[in-house]
């Protein structure tokens, strides 16, 4: 009497490695994706501090006023690096100033921020 065997079971050897296999390379492609993304934010950040000082300086220009503002040092240092802070001011709506104040660093993406201040005997 012979007896068949109608289902197997368990895995076989081959059939673990294929997917230990196919497992790793898809960690393979996935520390790649954030080792990319990682690089990527990295090369952001100096052009994130530049935004932030800009936006520092807009906020100090309508805390204290134009006048006081034109007063504020020229350069600032945030982050690791020291930042060169321009203003350009022209007429705005409603007798507002329009400030634009834009942050530079040697060798570095800039950051721009504006404002709109009160204009006080401009």
């Amino acid at each position: 009497m012979l007896r068949t065997i109608d289902q197997e079971r368990g895995v076989s050897l081959i059939e673990v490695a294929v997917a230990l296999l196919v497992l790793s390379a898809a960690v393979a492609v996935g520390f790649r994706a954030v080792g990319q993304a990682r690089r990527e934010a990295q090369g952001d950040l100096p052009r994130l501090f530049a935004r932030e000082a800009a936006l520092n300086r807009a906020e100090e220009l309508k805390l204290l006023g134009l006048e006081a503002g034109r007063r504020l040092p020229a350069t600032v240092g945030h982050g690791p690096l020291v930042w060169t802070l321009e203003l350009a001011v022209a007429a705005g709506p409603q007798g507002l100033v329009t400030a634009t104040v834009q942050a530079r660093a040697d060798g570095q993406p800039g950051g721009l921020a504006v404002a709109y201040v009160e204009s006080a005997g401009e």
